[in-house]
């Protein structure tokens, strides 16, 4: 079995927009996800809610629904499409994201984001399979760079801009206007990219609508390194996620910031760090790999490794300004965050790959969804909600400061995350030397 399509793709200038597009609204995917982070002071101000609730409302109620509706919307673009899915779950979640500016409760806020996780569902792993589709393997990892800047660039425009938007018109207004262009951008992609349903495999491709999703998704959990790669993204999107959660407050409580100036600080600087990041490992991934498949899991290995120290230092370093950008002040420990969002996003471009390179076309949504899936459920569901707990249950104690001492914990999970790709390795590597004819020397292979 192949992964690849029999006859070569050609890429045009329509494959290219079709990308352009899939990346912008995948960048507004994370900007309705995360600009809740840069709201919690006001919104615990307004509601009287504990970090707790806060992190109940950004992580294990959004991650229940996004996980519980993420597999039947993979599967459905398996069948149909993956455009139609991706435009209407755009449509809907930026809807739900513009109703949040319209709560008046913490259950109506609570209700309108679980709305934002049931659209999200079917917006990431429908995209990631339709980019898998649209470019050959040889320069998968590098198109997948570019959709995966998602994350990185909806933090500066999602933190930054949601940070000066509360500070100057309220929180309120940061949901609505943050919201609203999610509409335009789901009309656009139905109406101006032209993409494919997905071609079934031969010769089987005439019974494979018919398999029953538990064969399905028992045949996807058999596959050679699928088990050890969900958990290492999972592991990282729990320690993701909740520091791209909390990082802002703890710029807030421990260094003495704004809310605007986090949001500028942790946006800007941390997204423009993990954007380049992005696009480097996307690049250096697809190089690497014509040598040896199994850089497809080193790299992330590596950048898991050096983050580590990065973060710890970060997040334990005593508060004090290292210098004024204008009017800005930026403490000396966030020069360790800008390398530590450089090295911390390397898992996701070879970790999203690794799976384009496992599935074929009819299974690739699916595959993708549950391995989001499990990102969400676990990672946005634990993440914020483990880190606000611990630093609920140190407050008496250590009051402010507990959450610089939750923030620090959480960082030693990607010691977890290295482990599991190391796991992961093997079988990837005879797997994907066993499928895929891989344009490398013949001795590199048999070394390999």
């Amino acid at each position: 079995m192949s992964t690849s399509p029999a006859t070569p793709l050609r890429v045009t200038w329509q494959t290219h927009y079709a990308l352009f597009m899939l990346a912008t609204i995948y960048v507004f995917n994370y900007i309705d996800r995360l600009v809740i982070s840069i709201l919690i002071e006001p919104i615990k101000m307004e509601f009287g809610i504990s970090d707790t609730q806060i992190g109940l409302l950004s992580g294990v109620a959004f991650a229940f629904f996004y996980t519980l509706f993420g597999f039947p919307f993979g599967r459905l673009a398996d069948r149909i499409g993956r455009k139609p899915v991706i435009a209407l779950a755009c449509i809907a979640w930026s809807a739900m994201t513009m109703l949040c500016g319209f709560a008046t409760s913490f259950a109506m806020l609570l209700l309108f984001r679980v709305g934002v996780a049931v659209g999200e569902a079917g917006g990431t792993a429908p995209s990631v399979a339709m980019v898998s589709e649209m470019y050959p393997p040889e320069n998968r990892s590098r198109a997948l760079s570019v959709f995966l800047m998602g994350p990185s660039l909806g933090a500066v425009l999602g933190l930054g801009l949601g940070g000066w938007m509360a500070q100057t018109h309220g929180w309120r207004t940061a949901f609505v206007v943050i919201g609203a262009p999610g509409v335009l951008l789901g009309l656009l992609l139905l109406l101006t990219v032209r993409a494919s349903r997905p071609v079934l495999p031969q010769p089987h491709g005439a019974s494979a609508p018919q398999e029953d999703w538990r064969t399905t998704l028992r045949s996807l959990l058999a596959t050679p390194a699928f088990l050890p790669v969900v958990a290492a993204g999972t592991l990282a999107a729990i320690m993701g996620y909740a520091v791209g959660t909390w990082t802002p407050s703890f710029l807030i409580r421990s260094h003495g910031l704004t809310m605007q100036q986090a949001g500028l600080l942790v946006g800007l600087g941390g997204g423009i760090s993990s954007t380049i990041a992005t696009l480097m490992c996307g690049s250096i991934t697809d190089r690497m790999v014509r040598r040896d498949p199994g850089w497809q899991l080193i790299i992330p290995f590596i950048g898991c490794l050096i983050s580590v120290p990065l973060g710890l230092a970060f997040y334990l370093w005593p508060a004090g300004i290292a210098f004024h950008i204008g009017t800005l002040p930026v403490p000396a420990a966030f020069l360790f965050y800008l390398a530590f969002s450089f090295t911390a996003i390397w898992w996701s471009v070879p970790c999203f790959g690794a799976i384009s390179h496992l599935f074929p076309a009819n299974r690739l949504a699916q595959a993708t969804a549950i391995f989001v899936m499990s990102m969400t459920l676990l990672g946005v569901g634990l993440g914020p909600i483990i880190v606000g707990t611990l630093s609920d249950l140190l407050s008496p104690r250590l009051g402010p400061e507990a959450l610089r001492y939750a923030l620090a914990a959480s960082v030693l999970l990607y010691l977890l995350t290295s482990a599991c790709l190391l796991a992961a390795l093997p079988r990837y590597r005879r797997r994907l030397l066993g499928i895929v004819a891989l344009p490398t020397p013949a001795a590199v292979v048999a070394r390999a």
